[in-house]
């Protein structure tokens, strides 16, 4: 975890290519685009805290009783749930951007904008997390120690915390409660197969963000199994993802295990690093508010169409009779070179979420050339990109080479999340 409250030591160096743009240069005429962006960090800030401890909070074991969130935590949505209260917030002091929800009755005028922040955050998750304060108790009685006592402090804890209780009001039952039967697994050809109930079968029932409905960007539907398209599909992951393929490169093996890291966590420390480039903690608020709404909703338009169409992943594909197509061959003794997930192939999940992130980020810096690195705690290795687009294109590799998904489910999973990005970008978040 960042050494908690290193931004208050000093001053941030502010890396200029990213300033330019932190504003929210929404644009894509190529006249006025923004000049290419590199993001490189400049130490933790208010923001991008609450949102290491916020995703320390979500990501812990489910707990049987307690709140919906406890019994059912969701990363994306509960971290979106926490940005847009302390966007709220500190946007009722800044007044840059039109709020997403809130407008606070409490005075705004010479309110600190950290404690703004630290209320609205802390009062989200206590909301949503009771059973687990000892992950944040601490972190809020610091930061608010290090801001000086006086009317700014006063003004800006009570302005987050009436924003934090109306954003869970807001939220409040947001559908992860509903309760399902146990999943029967499909029998036909082209159906999913589950030993157990798979997983993220809450997702399409989570009320969304700012799209007016999970079912509004739903994938058109894989191909069908006798077609050329879908035979390609098989084809290709049988060659390229099998445990013993001979074409995998070492490199695609490493591409392909390196986004095999829980998505949770993958996502919220990659992303994080991206709220650390600007010194307005108004444009770090927004940013992170529009990353977390668009993967929530993303994800969650994602799940809708999977269980919609319940198509069988590859290792059932692959090894198993009965698709009808002459263009491709069982082979019983296939397997996948790395875990498969358990929930339904299509669309691909990886594909809605990277789209996603990579359209949004796009939009909100005008510009694909957003040069960037991630890492992976399962191969300890850091991926350097250039542009927002490659991190798409590894991503489809990555799943297709570890054997769990067909080209198609990713090609069409990066068109959802990119819809919803640009839905989300169209209609919040925008200039007063």
């Amino acid at each position: 975890m960042t050494r908690p409250f290193a931004w208050l030591d000093a001053s941030l160096a502010i890396v200029a290519s990213a300033v330019l743009v932190a504003c929210g240069g929404d644009s894509g005429d190529a006249a006025s685009a923004p000049p290419a962006v590199t993001i490189t960090s400049a130490g933790a800030n208010p923001v991008s805290y609450w949102n290491e401890i916020a995703s320390a909070t979500i990501n812990q074991p489910a707990s049987a009783g307690g709140t919906p969130e406890e019994a059912r935590p969701n990363n994306a949505v509960d971290l979106a749930t926490v940005h847009i209260a302390i966007y709220d917030a500190v946007m009722a002091i800044a007044q840059t951007y039109k709020p997403y929800a809130i407008v606070p009755a409490a005075p705004s005028d010479g309110a600190s904008q950290e404690a703004a922040t630290a209320a609205a955050a802390y009062g989200v998750l206590k909301g949503l997390f009771p059973s687990r304060s000892a992950t944040y108790q601490t972190a809020y009685d610091t930061a608010v120690a290090a801001i000086a006592d006086g009317t700014a402090r006063s003004r800006g804890l009570a302005l987050g915390a009436e924003v934090a209780g109306k954003i869970l009001t807001l939220r409040a039952n947001d559908g992860r409660s509903v309760a399902y039967p146990t999943f029967i697994s499909g029998t036909s050809p082209g159906q999913f197969r589950a030993a157990t109930n798979p997983v993220g079968r809450e997702n399409p029932y989570i009320r969304p963000f700012v799209v007016a409905g999970v079912s509004q960007f739903r994938a058109p539907g894989p191909p069908a199994l006798t077609s050329a398209a879908y035979a390609a599909d098989v084809n290709e992951t049988k060659a390229l993802g099998a445990a013993t393929s001979a074409t995998r490169t070492d490199a695609q093996t490493e591409i392909a295990r390196f986004h095999t890291e829980a998505p949770p966590l993958f996502w919220s420390r990659n992303l994080r690093t991206f709220a650390t480039t600007s010194a307005s903690l108004a444009d770090q608020a927004r940013l992170m508010a529009m990353v977390w709404v668009t993967q929530a909703d993303a994800a969650d338009t994602c799940f809708e169409s999977k269980y919609t169409y319940l198509a069988w992943r590859p290792s059932s594909a692959i090894t198993l009779d009965g698709d009808g197509n002459a263009a491709t061959t069982a082979d019983p003794a296939w397997t996948p070179v790395v875990p498969t997930p358990n929930h339904p192939e299509y669309p691909a999940a990886h594909g809605c979420v990277s789209g996603a992130m990579a359209e949004i980020l796009r939009l909100y810096y005008g510009t694909d050339s957003v040069t960037f690195d991630f890492t992976s705690t399962v191969t300890s290795s850091t991926h350097h990109f250039t542009s927002l687009g490659a991190l798409v294109d590894e991503v489809t590799t990555a799943r297709i080479a570890g054997g769990m998904h067909f080209r198609s489910a990713l090609v069409d999973g990066e068109a959802v999340g990119r819809n919803v990005a640009q839905w989300v970008a169209g209609h919040a978040f925008q200039k007063r």
